[in-house]
């Protein structure tokens, strides 16, 4: 299966959300990553067919998504940052309308809605009004709903969110266990959820992806280029103008250790270590400092 989009455009008003963008996606997990505005979201919602593209084209195995109609829509789960759901329905019945929607036969939707209330730890609550629910079981609920068709294309906006740790750890298990043959789409603000399942990492930069590239070897670009060093309490203010600090730590003799993302050595006690992928996304995001 091959998703590709072809000189992608998407303009509102005098502002270019995604800019021309030619990718071309296979089967697996692609992390995508990109600060807030980066038009992550726009392009997720043009996948899904939500938007239409001002021009370029999306096309599925050759043939483009707006010929397809509604047998591509057929193909889709579909996440989004800010899940709607009817606060009266209880869990079950949710799931059920959006089985309907979906053209899911009674029986298959009641048998798909048990094992997948069950996957995502809600069963026992099935019953119970959405309503009533807390903020990371409403996101359950819309990762079970996404899934519900067995879609061959999943787009999954910020799934994570209100997850505990716990519940992001079953997240990411039910995304590798999903992904086979299939082409998943997760966007998400959490790194260490992109590090931990995806194949290929997507970084989106002013509507353009300015990283493809799989997760395996993706920090190699920043390699020589982390820094930990320790210095004291009063050099850590003026270091962090002049740098990208990443992470700050104090020690036992009262000075401060410092991690650092810069293209030159930030002083002389400064040693490298092995760049993670938090730091690939700050080296090119973090503009609120120069090196």
């Amino acid at each position: 299966m091959e998703l590709k989009f072809d000189r992608l455009t998407k303009q509102f008003s005098n502002k270019i959300s995604v800019d021309r963008m030619s990718v071309t996606l296979n089967t697996g997990v692609y992390g995508l990553l990109g600060a807030n505005g980066a038009g992550k979201t726009t392009l997720m919602r043009m996948i899904c067919g939500v938007l239409n593209p001002t021009s370029g084209e999306i096309l599925l195995d050759g043939c483009s998504i707006e010929t397809l109609g509604e047998n591509y829509r057929k193909l889709i789960g579909y996440l989004p940052q800010d899940f709607g759901y009817y606060p009266d329905f209880t869990a079950k019945e949710f799931m059920y309308y959006v089985a309907a929607l979906k053209g899911i036969n009674k029986q298959t939707a009641k048998s798909k809605t048990k094992e997948l209330l069950e996957l995502v730890g809600l069963l026992d609550v099935a019953n119970k009004k959405i309503r009533t629910f807390s903020g990371g079981m409403k996101q359950r609920l819309g990762i079970a709903q996404a899934v519900l068709n067995d879609p061959k294309i999943l787009v999954l906006d910020e799934p994570t969110a209100g997850l505990d740790p716990k519940e992001r750890i079953r997240f990411r298990n039910l995304i590798s266990d999903f992904s086979k043959d299939k082409i998943v789409i997760l966007s998400t603000h959490i790194v260490s959820d992109v590090d931990y399942i995806a194949d290929t990492i997507l970084m989106m930069k002013d509507g353009q992806i300015i990283i493809n590239s799989p997760s395996e070897g993706v920090t190699n670009e920043i390699e020589k280029k982390v820094w930990k060093c320790v210095v004291s309490k009063n050099e850590v203010d003026m270091i962090s103008t002049k740098y990208r600090v990443v992470n700050l730590q104090h020690d036992s003799n009262n000075n401060v250790v410092l991690r650092i993302v810069s293209d030159i050595k930030p002083n002389e006690n400064a040693i490298n270590v092995e760049p993670t992928l938090e730091d690939l996304f700050l080296y090119h995001f973090d503009d609120m400092v120069s090196q």
